[in-house]
């Protein structure tokens, strides 16, 4: 196959034996290097490499303007906008929020050489009709609306006038001014051939500038399309050409030159449905290794084109390796490297920062960034575990400066670079970022990690951009505007790849994609939104006006994508398109209407399949964890039997043997965790602490109602007291804690007054409070002794019969403390907590001999039930339920719960995990 540049040199050596007098106009840089290449292997003498442009670097030799970058051009309009507009004026900040719709407006203006003043007096109309009331007098807001609208072709006309004294430009004013400058350049150059090679949608300025110079000298234009789309009238794949053919002196009597007949010719195509982006890549892997295996080489003839250009980096990780030469047109974002997470957080973690300090969870994130440990360790690598690990036993939420940098010495951790007493302002914050690049320089090249250095040269060049200019506009003043211009200079920044752009395969975007012909093409991300880009698109130019004055809107954008995708296909013989099945808002709609126009063709040299490729699914079923009981595992299980075995930890293997194993026996720890809004074990710690200090000096006494009065005065202290222990900022507190905090107090109000009522109809006598109890079991089978132990909430007697009293601060009701059967409360944990009561019951019946014990609990979310007390329920032998624990009963419970240990230590019983 011979490609449309190939045919394009070969009429050019045709007509011209030299190259000296011409210049070739191409719509991007990478077609230019094509063709130069094309050049070279095809003379057959040495001579002069012509002269080769891509449109936009060609128009800005003639305007004398330099293209500037978009942060100068922010710059220079918000000092525009401070000398034109009048009265109130934004911060820097908040300017930049919509000045970059204005500056695409303006540039659009210009492209397609629109009167500024007509075009801003119509906007003008149509905002003060929008804002037409029946009120006789505007507010001073809308006042201040209109004005600004008034006021936007001084603005413009300021703007510009700035930009060219600077010799500086947009792209838009770059045309204009060669528009304006087009006749002198024409005079210079008249003995100059220019061919125009591969163009399709032209904006005015391009138009005017391309007619001109096709007027004036023996220059020349050749498309870049096939006859199908160029001579069907609906096809918007030929749109903007025939619009030319229509309009154009030049073309009116003159054949289009560079027009072809491949796309009906042989081909194989292949559409596949994919789920998800990174599935799209992975498909990408599969069909370049079929590829290489069935031609046996490098794929020198293949390229693939990204639909959605952020999927590059999941692309490069599914490449063959056994591809050894790969040429990456498009630039690999700075904002996609791992550094730009380092320096996003170290931004965020001092914009986020309140007068409480920085939160916690951007202190971990931040401490917890691979280059930050780099920074950070030194010779002790669990220093930094070690400091974490004190924030979270401190329960700092909110940690200030002060307190990391107290911590440094203790850790060994130079934190002063990263964490500055001071209140972070943009200057000072940008030398710290100097300074971690500098540091990171030494550790990468110790490392000799290569990829990372080349990372990083672009941060300190971009730091050392914003540094110059916080120095030449005084407009930077906060953090704030500060990262606002970062993620701008970082959307705009891109690591270039080298390698030899003619050999391998190519990957690249659609517009690199230009006057380039390949045999295999892959083209992914066929969706719409995608491919087209749909309706979206900013400006300050309503459709209508955009009509009106023969602007681009999404119509004229959806031909272009149309070109660019068919382009494709004209030459190529392979073709796989490739859409994600799983449409949503962020990643594109359904599939593609390029893909129903191309499964709707009925020419019978396409062979097109129509696929959905979907990964394997694993539809093995997750097996249960299975432990036997070997030799260590039972001497383990010796030691736990004398350090003793608590109700709730026996409760535990109950509820699932494999957590009792994690817990108990192996004693691995919860992972103890900042509390930002207080957990449930807290709220339930902080009340038990406050009913014990309330209690405790009535031990030995009798409760009366007078004095359970006196105690209501000192809840909210000593609640205060005990969340202190949580809260290292208790003074502070906010939001979900601070009501956290109302509650304990209420909850321990409404149980006083409980008592007070039980006080008044019944004589109470505190016991003991939080008594640590326990039993030494010797069971049968077991020959060694088994300890059961725990700590009782309250022991007290009314009216004699002694209680024994668990506090719940979640919700419990009846029937949480009722048995019916025995042998379902050591194997259903559904009777945890009746289970508990009798295990309390037991081991304080041991040491304390009684005919019978009442055990119940106090539900803080149910304290108007009272005693929740544990009972049997009734049977039909016996109607009544009985609250008593007797001998007899505990009895029944012992044998129950022997059963339970002797299946603990069981050597023959393995743990097993059940489906909780």
């Amino acid at each position: 196959m011979q490609s449309f540049l190939e045919e394009v040199v070969d009429e050019v050596w045709k007509k011209y034996d030299s190259l000296e007098d011409l210049v070739f106009i191409l719509p991007s840089k990478r077609a230019g290097s094509f063709l130069r290449n094309i050049f070279a292997s095809t003379t057959k003498k040495t001579l002069f490499s012509p002269q080769i442009y891509s449109i936009e670097s060609f128009v800005e030799k003639i305007s004398g303007l330099t293209k500037a970058s978009n942060t100068q051009l922010l710059f220079e309009l918000f000092n525009s906008y401070n000398e034109v507009v009048s009265g109130e004026k934004e911060n820097f900040y908040d300017f930049t929020k919509w000045a970059q719709m204005v500056l695409q407006d303006f540039n659009e203006i210009d492209r397609y050489l629109i009167s500024p003043d007509k075009l801003f007096s119509y906007l003008t109309d149509i905002q003060e009709l929008n804002h037409w009331y029946l009120k006789s007098e505007k507010t001073p807001l809308i006042q201040n609306y209109l004005e600004f609208w008034k006021q936007l072709p001084l603005l413009y006309q300021n703007y510009t006038e700035r930009l060219v004294e600077l010799g500086i430009g947009y792209q838009g004013l770059i045309y204009r001014m060669a528009c304006a400058n087009l006749t002198d350049y024409l005079n210079a150059k008249k003995e100059v051939v220019h061919i125009f090679i591969g163009f399709n949608a032209l904006n005015t300025a391009e138009s005017y500038i391309i007619q001109e110079i096709l007027s004036e000298n023996n220059s020349d234009i050749y498309w870049d399309i096939d006859s199908s789309f160029l001579n069907d009238p609906i096809h918007d794949a030929g749109y903007f050409i025939r619009q030319h053919k229509r309009q154009w002196n030049f073309l009116q009597k003159r054949p289009l030159k560079g027009i072809s007949n491949h796309y009906n010719g042989q081909k194989m195509i292949q559409i596949a449905g994919i789920p998800k982006n990174v599935s799209q890549m992975k498909y990408v892997g599969y069909i370049l290794e079929q590829l290489r295996q069935d031609a046996d080489e490098q794929l020198t003839n293949t390229a693939v084109v990204l639909g959605d250009e952020t999927l590059l980096n999941p692309l490069l990780n599914t490449v063959p390796q056994a591809i050894e030469s790969v040429n990456i047109t498009m630039g690999f974002p700075l904002s996609k490297t791992p550094l730009s997470g380092m320096f996003k957080q170290f931004f965020e973690l001092y914009l986020q920062e309140d007068k409480r300090g920085l939160f916690y969870k951007n202190v971990f994130a931040f401490l917890s960034n691979n280059y930050i440990q780099m920074i950070l360790l030194g010779e002790d690598t669990n220093a930094l575990s070690a400091l974490i690990n004190e924030i979270r036993k401190n329960n700092w939420a909110y940690i200030t400066t002060e307190n990391l940098i107290g911590l440094q010495d203790k850790f060994s951790i130079p934190l002063l670079l990263l964490f500055s007493e001071q209140k972070a302002l943009p200057e000072s914050f940008l030398e710290r970022c100097l300074q971690l690049v500098n540091i990171l320089k030494q550790k990468l090249e110790a490392a000799e990690d290569y990829t990372g250095l080349e990372y990083l040269y672009h941060f300190h060049t971009l730091f050392n951009q914003l540094m110059a200019m916080i120095k030449s506009f005084p407009y930077i003043k906060d953090l704030k505007t500060l990262y606002s211009l970062f993620k701008e200079l970082l959307s705009s920044e891109t690591i270039d790849f080298q390698g030899e752009p003619m050999q391998g395969l190519q990957i690249m975007g659609m517009l690199e994609s230009r006057n380039l012909d390949f045999e295999t093409v892959i083209i992914t991300s066929v969706n719409e939104g995608i491919l087209p880009s749909g309706k979206s698109g900013n400006s300050f130019i309503p459709f209508d006006v955009k009509k009106e004055f023969k602007l681009p809107t999404y119509k004229e954008k959806d031909a272009v994508y149309t070109y660019h995708f068919y382009r494709l296909l004209q030459r190529a013989r392979n073709i796989y398109v490739l859409y994600n099945t799983e449409a949503d808002v962020l990643e594109g709609g359904e599939k593609s209407r390029f893909i129903n126009q191309l499964l709707t063709d009925n020419n019978k040299n396409k062979q097109i399949t129509h696929l959905i490729a979907t990964p394997l699914i694993n539809t093995a079923t997750v097996s249960l964890q299975h432990i036997k009981k070997d030799d260590q595992l039972m001497t383990d299980l010796k030691k736990l039997a004398l350090r003793g075995l608590s109700p709730t930890s026996l409760s535990e293997y109950i509820r699932n043997p494999i957590d009792f194993y994690k817990k108990a026996v192996l004693q691995i720890p919860n992972i103890t965790e900042v509390e930002e809004a207080i957990a449930a074990n807290t709220f339930g710690t902080i009340i038990h602490d406050v009913l014990e200090e309330l209690y405790t000096p009535f031990i030995g006494s009798t409760l009366s109602s007078e004095k359970l009065e006196t105690l209501k005065p000192l809840i909210t202290d000593l609640v205060g007291k005990h969340f202190k222990k949580t809260y290292a900022n208790y003074s502070s507190l906010s939001g979900k804690n601070l009501i956290a905090f109302h509650v304990v107090c209420r909850y321990i109000h409404n149980f006083l007054d409980l008592e007070k009522a039980e006080a008044d109809a019944h004589s109470i006598r505190i016991l003991g409070l939080e008594e640590k109890l326990s039993i030494e079991m010797h069971i049968p089978g077991i020959d060694f002794p088994v300890l059961l132990k725990g700590k009782l909430d309250r022991i007290d007697e009314r009216n004699g019969t002694l209680r024994i009293i668990d506090y719940k601060t979640g919700l419990t009701n009846k029937s949480d403390v009722e048995i019916y059967d025995w042998s379902k409360i050591t194997t259903d944990y559904a009777f945890s907590k009746a289970f508990q009561l009798l295990c309390y019951s037991l081991m304080y019946s041991h040491k304390n001999p009684v005919s019978k014990i009442e055990a119940g609990i106090v539900s803080f979310k149910n304290l108007n039930a009272g005693l929740l007390s544990f009972g049997i329920k009734p049977t039909k032998s016996s109607r009544k339920r009985d609250p008593d624990i007797t001998p007899e009963s505990i009895n029944l419970f012992k044998s129950e719960l022997y059963r339970l240990i002797s299946e603990i230590f069981a050597p023959e019983i393995a743990f097993e995990e059940k489906e909780v």
